[in-house]
């Protein structure tokens, strides 16, 4: 089934080009580069979209397929190979269930054929579903005089002052856009971020430039440091299983968003004697 669905983005999907203002899940881009436009404004507004997955249903995926051109029932089988729906019981089995039943929206969700995360096929169907979402808010961020941005299930605006003033309509304007499109805004993620505070958007810092949390460098160039000195195993705290890999990907990540700081990082990842045992 993996295999299968493999091909559905790299040949079919891939084909397509989704809104400019979409960076997760497409080649080239990046947390960096959703990151970039917002750098240096003085507000920074971030929205959450409830269950972004599953909050796409397989007629929405159908009609996707139908506008590639593809036949009715080939577009159906495509569907199909793309979605998927929770059973009853894996949901009764849930932690901590709603007494009240708050969820009932979500169950909705889960019990009817949706995209699933975690698939292959996900991600790029569901930046094709939300390219009028994306359009609308793209335009809308014009109108005010701001820049938006999407990262899978993360909506970015920023701007000056003028969108500071209006944040709450900003809010509730984006929250009629995503209703409309099929989407539901978690409220209690959203984040007003100013230029006197922490701006970050997907876990990278722009209020200048973009930049990894400082208490996440220093943490990790301890990690490093203390490998060089007494080596890697008594690093290892968490018992990853490969260590050496988990703090790879680590300096890599801050490589990619600060390469200065990457250097620094990578100067003492080259000095770790990872084969010699230490005292």
């Amino acid at each position: 089934m993996k295999r299968i669905q493999r091909k559905i983005p790299d040949e079919i999907l891939a084909r397509i080009p989704t809104h400019d203002a979409a960076h997760g899940f497409r080649p080239g881009r990046s947390i960096v580069t959703n990151a970039a436009p917002h750098c240096g404004n003085r507000v920074v507004v971030r929205f959450d979209l409830t269950d972004f997955f599953p909050s796409i249903p397989a007629a929405r995926v159908f009609r996707t397929f139908r506008t590639f051109g593809y036949p009715e029932s080939v577009a159906r089988s495509l569907c199909g190979l793309c979605t998927t729906r929770l059973p009853h019981d894996i949901w009764a089995a849930r932690p901590s269930p709603a007494v009240d039943g708050s969820d009932h929206a979500a169950r909705q969700r889960f019990a009817s054929r949706h995209l699933p995360q975690g698939a292959p096929t996900s991600p790029a169907l569901a930046n094709l579903a939300a390219f009028r979402l994306d359009r609308r808010a793209a335009t809308f961020a014009a109108l005010v005089g701001a820049e938006y941005t999407r990262y899978a299930d993360d909506l970015t605006f920023s701007g000056g002052d003028d969108l500071g003033r209006r944040v709450r309509r900003v809010a509730g304007l984006v929250a009629v856009i995503a209703g409309d499109e099929g989407f539901v805004l978690n409220h209690r993620k959203t984040r007003v971020m100013r230029g006197c505070g922490r701006q970050h958007v997907a876990g990278v810092v722009v209020n200048v430039r973009p930049n990894v949390p400082r208490a996440d460098f220093d943490r990790l160039k301890a990690i490093l440091t203390n490998c060089v000195r007494h080596g890697p195993a008594g690093q290892n705290r968490d018992d990853h299983p490969d260590f050496r890999a988990h703090l790879a990907g680590r300096v890599a990540h801050v490589g990619a968003v600060n390469p200065i700081r990457g250097q620094k990082l990578r100067a003492l990842w080259d000095r770790i004697a990872w084969d010699v045992p230490r005292g």
